[in-house]
């Protein structure tokens, strides 16, 4: 005859088992189930309006240098402006810009003084040198511009 006792498993055996089954369940789980990575959120920079080109233009310190000295030279008589060269953007590489030109506006006729294409996104401005039919940096441009004030101050 067979006691009760003989069948009856050790409780910290079981305790062990059912740990150990657990924790193995577990590992599965987290294996089948990687974490996702987030989505990388893309900024888009805003487009900007004609206007804020514009406005973006006549800030540049050569501009507005420009503008001062017309009027003082007129005295008051004529004005530097921004006009628009062509309503269809420009694109460059892949990239729109606005045509726009800064001119000396007087009372008989309008003087252009130089053309810059201004990007639709971002800050970027170039020169359009119209002589030469290419395009610069407006850093290139304020280095090829100081030369000829420095020349013509000689």
């Amino acid at each position: 005859m067979y006691t009760r006792a003989a069948f009856r498993p050790s409780l910290p055996l079981l305790a062990l088992f059912l740990a150990a089954a657990l924790a193995l369940g577990g590992c599965k789980r987290a294996e089948r189930e990687p974490a996702k990575p987030a989505p990388a959120a893309v900024k888009e920079t805003p487009v900007r309006t004609k206007e804020q080109a514009m406005t973006a233009l006549l800030a540049v310190p050569e501009l507005k240098a420009w503008s001062e000295q017309i009027e003082k030279r007129s005295k008051g008589k004529a004005h530097g402006a921004v006009i628009e060269d062509d309503p269809t953007p420009r694109d460059v590489n892949g990239k729109k810009y606005y045509q726009l030109t800064f001119v000396e506006n007087r009372a008989n006729d309008v003087r252009r003084r130089e053309s810059f294409l201004v990007a639709q996104q971002g800050d970027e401005i170039l020169v359009d040198d119209t002589e030469t039919d290419t395009l610069m940096s407006l850093q290139e441009w304020r280095r090829n511009i100081h030369r000829v004030e420095l020349k013509s101050a000689d």
